[in-house]
C-alpha cells in the first residue's frame, strides 16, 4: 500500500527547472565532468566569472540528471537575495512549502530529510556564508539530497567539489582558420545563433566570418558578452561591431527583457562584482590589470605589492580567484593567473582613476626587464626549453613592458636592452619583424649616448639579415661598427664581427667570411663569449665546406657539438647538426645526413625554433631527393614552404643556400613532373607544424619498424599505457588527471616519460604509437 506521503510526492511536478528559451551551445566536457562529480560528491559548485554560463550549465546538468533522483530536481534562485539573513526564507518560498516564512532552517531540513533530489542553488557568491550554513545542514540531515551550486567562489563546505566553468573556446586571433571553418568554435556558433535571433536574416559569409571570429576572441568567449553583442547586429555589421569594441560599455547596453538587472549590461555586471570585493582586493584588481595574458604570483607581488605585504597580496590574489575575478591556470606544473579581458579593462579604468597608473606600469616594466636580463645570462645552459616556454607564457607581458619602455625617452634605453636580451627568443619564435619594430622605435627616441645603442644596432642588423633585408642590414652594421670603435668596445666589436661574417656567407663571399669569423672566434674565446663562440664555429663550419674543405667543416661543427653537449646547450647544437647534415649530403653519406638532420629537427621542435625548423625541413627535402624519394621530397618542400612563410623569410634570401635549394627542387620537379610535384607540395603545405615534423621524422615508419622487429615490444608500464590511451583519445593532462583521480603533475610526469621512452616529441606521435600497438594486436590496459 502506498503511503499518502508517497502519493503526494508522485503527484508533485518533476521540478521547477527553468525551460531553455534559447539553444544550448557547447559544454559537453563540463556537463560530463559535473555529472560524474555529482555521482561521487554530495555537493558540487560551478565557479567562474560573471556571464560565463554557470546558470545555464547547472540547469542543463540538472535536466539531464533529474530522472536519477526519485524527487527529481529543484532550482533555488538567490540572485535577488541581497541579505544573507533571508536566504532560508527564499529557499522555503521557492520550495513551495507555504505558510509564513520564519527563516527557520529546520523547516527546510524537515522537508528534505526523506527526499531524494538534486537541489540547485543558483548565484550564491554574495550570500556565500549563509548558503554554506544551509548546505552544511542539508548534507548532515538529508542523505538523499545532492546540491549543485553556482557561485563566483566556492562555498567552502566539507566534501565540496568544484568545477571551474571556462569561457567557450575561441579562435587564435593570430592564426585564424579559413572562414568556412568557424563552426569548430562554440563561441562563434553561439554568436551566430544569437545573431539570428536578433536578426533572422543574418547569415555567415566569407566577408564577415573573419570579423565574427575576431569579435568572439575579443569577447573572451564569454556567453553573456556574446549575447549582448549579438543584439547590436540590428544596427551594426559584424565588421563595424568588431571595430567599435573599444566602446563596449556604451554599446552593449541592451540585454534581453526579463533578464536580471545586473545582466543587462556588462558594466553593471562588473560593477556588481567590484562592489563585493574588499578594498585590498579592489586595489590588487586594478594593479594586476597592467598584466596581459597570464602571470605568476611573484610578478603579482612585485607589481601590485606597493604598500602591501606579500601575505596581503597573496590573500588578495586568493580572494580574487575565489570570486572568479582572476582565473587560476596551471602550465607545466606552475600556477599562473589571468584576468579576463573585460575585467582587465575595467580594472585598468580604476587604475587610471587612482592616479598611480604610471607607477604600476613602471614596476611591471622593471619586473620583466629583470626577467629578460636573467634569460640572457642563463641562456647558454641546460634550461633553454624551460626558458622558451616561460617567455612564451609571458609574451603578452613582455610586449606591454616594451610598450611602456618606449613611451618615454628616459626609458628607451631599457627597451633596447630588453630587446637585445630577448634576441635568441625573437629568433626562435620567428618574431624577427617584431624585434625590428621595438628596436627601430627605441633607437629613434633613445639618447645618442645610450650604452645600449651599439647592441641595438647590431641586433637590428641581424634580424634585417634574417629577413633578407641587406639594404637595411649593412648600414645598421656600419653605424654599430663606427660607434663601437669610437667607444673602444671590444665586446661589441667581437659580436659585430660574427654578424659581418654571416653577412659574407649570406651574400656568397665565403673567403671574406672566413677571415672575419676566424678573428671573431679568437676574440670570443678570449672574452669568454660563449654564444659568439658557438655562432662563429657554426658559421665557419659551413663556410669551410663551401670553400671545398668538408673535413675542416666537419671538425669545426664537431667542436661546436662537443661544447654544446658539455654545456647542455641545445640551440647551437641543433644548428651544428643541421650544418653537418649538409656536408654529409654533399659527401654522399645520405644515411648519416638524414640521422643528423632528424636529430636537429627533434631539438628544434622542442625549442619551437621556427626558423631552424624551416631550414631543417628544407634540408630533409634535399636528402629525400638525393635518396630518390621524390614524392616525399616534394611534400617536405611544401612543409618547408609553410615554415618559411611563418617566419616571413625564404631560402632565396641566403646566397649559396638558395642555389642548392633551387637545384634540389628542380630535380624533384623533373623526376615526377609538375602536376605531381604541385599536388605533393600542397599536401605538405597544408600540414600543421607538428604534422610536418612527424612526416619529416617518419614517425609512422618508426612505429612499423618497432612492431615488425619486436624491439622493446612494451617499453611502457601499465599506468603509462593507460595514460597513452587517454592521450590518444585527445585528453588533456587535466582531463586525464580527473579521469584517473590523480594529480595533474603526476600525469605530466608520465607523459614526459612516455615521450622519452618512445623517443617522441609530440602527443600526436603517442596517439600514432597507440594505434600501431592496436594494429599489431596489443590490447589496452584494463
Amino acid at each position: 500500500m502506498v503511503s499518502t506521503a508517497r502519493q503526494a510526492r508522485v503527484r508533485e511536478p518533476a521540478g521547477n527547472l527553468p525551460a531553455d528559451v534559447t539553444s544550448f551551445v557547447g559544454r559537453r566536457r563540463e556537463i560530463t565532468l559535473t555529472k560524474r562529480l555529482l555521482g561521487e560528491s554530495r555537493v558540487v559548485t560551478l565557479t567562474g566569472p560573471g556571464g560565463v554560463g554557470k546558470t545555464r550549465l547547472a540547469t542543463r546538468v540538472a535536466a539531464n540528471m533529474r530522472r536519477s533522483f526519485r524527487d527529481k530536481a529543484k532550482c533555488i534562485e538567490l540572485e535577488d537575495v541581497e541579505d544573507g539573513a533571508v536566504v532560508v526564507d527564499a529557499v522555503i518560498e521557492q520550495l513551495g512549502l507555504g505558510g509564513s516564512s520564519t527563516g527557520d532552517l529546520n523547516t527546510v531540513v524537515d522537508h528534505l530529510k526523506d527526499r531524494e533530489m538534486l537541489l540547485v542553488l543558483d548565484n550564491c557568491e554574495h550570500v556565500v556564508q549563509d548558503v554554506a550554513l544551509l548546505v552544511d545542514a542539508v548534507l548532515r540531515w538529508c542523505p538523499g539530497v545532492r546540491v549543485l551550486a553556482t557561485s563566483r567562489q566556492s562555498l567552502g563546505v566539507a566534501g565540496e567539489s568544484t568545477v571551474v566553468v571556462p569561457s567557450l573556446n575561441v579562435p587564435d586571433i593570430e592564426h585564424l582558420p579559413d572562414p568556412e571553418s568557424y563552426e569548430q568554435y562554440a563561441s562563434v556558433r553561439l554568436f551566430v545563433e544569437r545573431a539570428r535571433s536578433a536578426v533572422p536574416e543574418f547569415e555567415v559569409t566569407p566577408d564577415n566570418a573573419v570579423a565574427l571570429m575576431r569579435l568572439v576572441h575579443h569577447l573572451d568567449g564569454n556567453p553573456l558578452a556574446i549575447e549582448l553583442a549579438a543584439v547590436r547586429l540590428r544596427s551594426l555589421s559584424p565588421q563595424q561591431l568588431e571595430q567599435r569594441l573599444a566602446e563596449r560599455y556604451d554599446l552593449l547596453t541592451e540585454g534581453r527583457r526579463g533578464a536580471p538587472a545586473r545582466q543587462r549590461t556588462l558594466r553593471a555586471l562588473i560593477d556588481w562584482s567590484y562592489g563585493l570585493a574588499s578594498e585590498t582586493d579592489r586595489l590588487t584588481w586594478a594593479r594586476v590589470s597592467v598584466f596581459s595574458g597570464t602571470f605568476d604570483l611573484a610578478a603579482a607581488e612585485h607589481v601590485a605589492g606597493a604598500g602591501m605585504s606579500e601575505s596581503e597580496v597573496l590573500g588578495a590574489m586568493h580572494s580574487l580567484v575565489d570570486q572568479s575575478v582572476l582565473l587560476r591556470e596551471e602550465e607545466s606544473g606552475e600556477v599562473r593567473y589571468r584576468l579576463p579581458h573585460t575585467l582587465r579593462e575595467y580594472g585598468h579604468d580604476k587604475l587610471e582613476a587612482s592616479g598611480e597608473a604610471d607607477a604600476v606600469r613602471g614596476r611591471h616594466c622593471a619586473w620583466f626587464a629583470d626577467v629578460t636580463a636573467r634569460f640572457a645570462q642563463q641562456w647558454v645552459g641546460p634550461d633553454q626549453v624551460a626558458w622558451v616556454n616561460r617567455l612564451s607564457s609571458d609574451l603578452g607581458n613582455l610586449r606591454v613592458a616594451l610598450r611602456t619602455a618606449i613611451s618615454d625617452r628616459s626609458t628607451a634605453a631599457q627597451a633596447m636592452r630588453m630587446t637585445i636580451d630577448l634576441g635568441q627568443y625573437w629568433g626562435i619564435r620567428g618574431l624577427n619583424g617584431e624585434a625590428r619594430h621595438w628596436l627601430d622605435a627605441a633607437l629613434t627616441i633613445a639618447p645618442s649616448d645610450a650604452v645600449e645603442r651599439v647592441g641595438a644596432l647590431r641586433v637590428n642588423a641581424w634580424f634585417a639579415l634574417l629577413q633578407g633585408d641587406l639594404a637595411k642590414a649593412r648600414p645598421l652594421l656600419e653605424q654599430a661598427t663606427v660607434l663601437a670603435t669610437q667607444r673602444a668596445d671590444e665586446i661589441e666589436r667581437t659580436k659585430l664581427a660574427v654578424v659581418r661574417g654571416l653577412v659574407s656567407m649570406f651574400v656568397g663571399e665565403p673567403q671574406q667570411g672566413v677571415s672575419v669569423l676566424e678573428e671573431a672566434l679568437a676574440k670570443a674565446r678570449k672574452f669568454e663569449l660563449r654564444t659568439a663562440e658557438m655562432f662563429a664555429l657554426f658559421a665557419l663550419g659551413l663556410l669551410r665546406n663551401q670553400l671545398g674543405d668538408p673535413q675542416a667543416g666537419r671538425d669545426l661543427l664537431g667542436e661546436c657539438i662537443r661544447i654544446t653537449g658539455e654545456l647542455g646547450e641545445q640551440f647551437w647544437r641543433s644548428y651544428a647538426l643541421w650544418a653537418a647534415a649538409q656536408i654529409d649530403l654533399e659527401s654522399g653519406d645520405l644515411d648519416r645526413a638524414e640521422r643528423q638532420a632528424k636529430k636537429a629537427l627533434r631539438t628544434q621542435v622542442q625549442l619551437s625554433n621556427r626558423l631552424a625548423i624551416a631550414f631543417d625541413l628544407d634540408v630533409l627535402a634535399w636528402i629525400a631527393e638525393a635518396q630518390g624519394r621524390h614524392e616525399r621530397a616534394a611534400r617536405l618542400f611544401g612543409c618547408a614552404s609553410a615554415a618559411w612563410e611563418m617566419v616571413r623569410a625564404a631560402p632565396t634570401g641566403f646566397a649559396g643556400y638558395a642555389e642548392r635549394h633551387a637545384a634540389h627542387e628542380r630535380r624533384v620537379r623533373q623526376a615526377i613532373g609538375e602536376e605531381a610535384f604541385e599536388d605533393a607540395f600542397e599536401r605538405g603545405r597544408e600540414l600543421t607544424q607538428h604534422q610536418a615534423a612527424d612526416l619529416a621524422l617518419e614517425v609512422k615508419k618508426q612505429q612499423r619498424q618497432r612492431t615488425d622487429e619486436n624491439v622493446h615490444p612494451m617499453p611502457l608500464t601499465r599506468r603509462e599505457r593507460q595514460i597513452a590511451e587517454l592521450v590518444a583519445q585527445g585528453g588533456t593532462n587535466k582531463e586525464i588527471a580527473e579521469n584517473l583521480v590523480i594529480a595533474q603533475r603526476t600525469v605530466e610526469g608520465h607523459v614526459q616519460n612516455i615521450l622519452t621512452k618512445l623517443d617522441y616529441s609530440s602527443r600526436a606521435q603517442i596517439a600514432g604509437w597507440v594505434a600501431a600497438q592496436k594494429g599489431a594486436g596489443e590490447t589496452s590496459p584494463a
